[in-house]
């Protein structure tokens, strides 16, 4: 898939921030995500419908029941992994420092993904792609290189991101 084909694909790109770049530390791996099963009545309630972030519709308000957020952002709980953002090189793709990243650990990484990978023994978060037979993981953000890795590098896919927490 060329660069513009998935650009495309993905749709426009948020405005790049222009804060100076700041030095890319690792990842912090908080731990396997899942826990104690939760009565339903303990569980937020869900919408019905989307919320619109333009005008508010008088029908919205509706509830279909709880909500378990495990249930929600897991495929298989087994595998997924929380971890934390530390650094800058991902803002184009809306990941900030500081985030929380959902990690599958079961999914096959595919080109165009967000992945985290080990290269040469640390974590980082880059975008996923291939180039002449080469794993190449690029950042979301102009300030850092994209990282061409040989047959001499030690990498590997530790994961795939499947959403991206973060407060507002």
């Amino acid at each position: 898939m060329s660069e513009t084909t998935g650009e495309a694909a993905r749709g426009a790109r948020p405005p790049r921030p222009t804060r100076p770049a700041t030095p890319e530390l690792p990842p912090v791996v908080l731990g396997p995500v899942g826990g104690e099963e939760r009565a339903d009545a303990d569980l937020p309630r869900a919408a019905l419908e989307a919320v619109h972030a333009g005008f508010p519709s008088p029908a919205q308000g509706y509830w279909s029941g709880p909500v378990d957020l495990n249930r929600h952002l897991m495929r298989d709980p087994t595998a997924t992994f929380l971890v934390r953002v530390s650094g800058d090189s991902m803002t184009g793709a809306g990941i900030f420092d500081g985030d929380e990243l959902v990690v599958d650990r079961g999914l096959d990484a595919h080109d165009g993904a967000v992945v985290v990978a080990v290269v040469n023994a640390e974590l980082t978060v880059k975008r996923l792609s291939w180039r002449q037979g080469l794993m190449v993981l690029s950042p979301e953000n102009p300030a850092y290189p994209e990282i061409v890795l040989s047959e001499l590098d030690e990498a590997t896919v530790w994961g795939v991101v499947t959403r991206c927490l973060h407060r507002v």
